[in-house]
């Protein structure tokens, strides 16, 4: 299997790479590609993708704690 990737983007999307299989609470699958981004600010008209709405309107920066 490999590595999956997912990017907290500034003020933006969850971006996710790799082989990842996206289901519902119901086990219902979503179709996705090889990369895609998923909403984190709630205003995507494509849920669970981000569709691009939280620009200018969602800020979050989120850095991880380096010890």
């Amino acid at each position: 299997m490999s590595k999956v990737q997912i990017k907290v983007n500034d003020n933006g999307s969850f971006r996710v790479t790799g082989d990842v299989e996206l289901i519902d609470a119901e086990g219902n699958k979503f179709e996705t590609k090889e990369t895609f981004s998923l909403c984190r600010c709630g205003l995507s008209q494509k849920m669970p993708f981000c569709d691009g709405s939280h620009k200018g309107k969602f800020q979050s920066v989120v850095r991880a704690n380096q010890q």
